[in-house]
């Protein structure tokens, strides 16, 4: 079995501090053997854990979590970055051209859910992400009674900021040592099985708070270094 979290961030996204190397450490010590970095509009930090864990029991996903009009979409095996701002259309059509893994994540999340129609995007997407370790309120249950009704491919994703959140969900996906096409080709094929320990209001309270400073520290930083 592979244990597999699609949805991670490094501190090249605008809401997080922590390194690369931080997050791939965190992952193998917690038994987790495949991780898609997937920064907000951004590749740096996907290609910088890539390059630490070579010759570690670990296999990066390269990808980039884009902000379209209609929400976020996550393009997973993708190098180059995506601009923002685009339809969910073009946003999907530029991840395809570059070889890439089209998912919606927290679809249904609270303060985050995808505005846009998911069903008349669901023959342009691979999968939806129907465990996210971060959200508030009762997206998750939703989202994964609308996979079900749609026949959808699934992934999971702690959503994680920092290491702490690493190892709280993942998805199981049967066979071992797999390619990151093989992967997908079990994801495709509703293969995985959902594991998940249970996250707090208090912890993901917490995990934003501390997301919020860490936007705040940046933006003073960057308004420090322009003067």
């Amino acid at each position: 079995m592979m244990n597999c979290d699609f949805h991670i961030h490094t501190g090249y996204s605008f809401d997080s501090n922590s390194s690369p190397k931080e997050i791939v450490d965190k992952a193998i010590k917690e038994g987790i053997d495949c991780l898609g970095i997937t920064d907000h509009g951004e590749v740096k930090g996907a290609l910088e854990a890539m390059e630490y864990a070579k010759g570690k029991p670990i296999l990066i996903i390269p990808g980039i979590e884009v902000k379209s009009k209609e929400g976020d979409i996550l393009g997973l095996n993708v190098k180059e970055k995506i601009p923002n701002g685009l339809s969910a259309k073009e946003t999907i059509k530029r991840i395809k051209e570059r070889g890439g893994f089209v998912v919606i994540p927290h679809p249904f999340g609270l303060f985050c859910k995808f505005r846009g129609n998911l069903k008349e995007l669901i023959k342009e997407i691979d999968a939806i992400e129907i465990l996210n370790a971060s959200i508030f309120g009762n997206g998750n249950e939703i989202a994964k009674k609308f996979a079900k009704e749609n026949n959808l491919p699934f992934t999971v994703g702690t959503d994680s900021h920092f290491p702490n959140f690493i190892g709280k969900c993942y998805l199981e996906i049967p066979g071992e040592n797999l390619s990151i096409k093989e992967i997908f080709e079990r994801i495709k094929k509703k293969e995985g099985r959902i594991v998940s320990k249970e996250v707090s209001f208090f912890e993901k309270a917490i995990d934003h708070l501390r997301r919020n400073f860490v936007k705040v520290q940046k933006y003073v930083g960057r308004k420090k270094r322009k003067i």
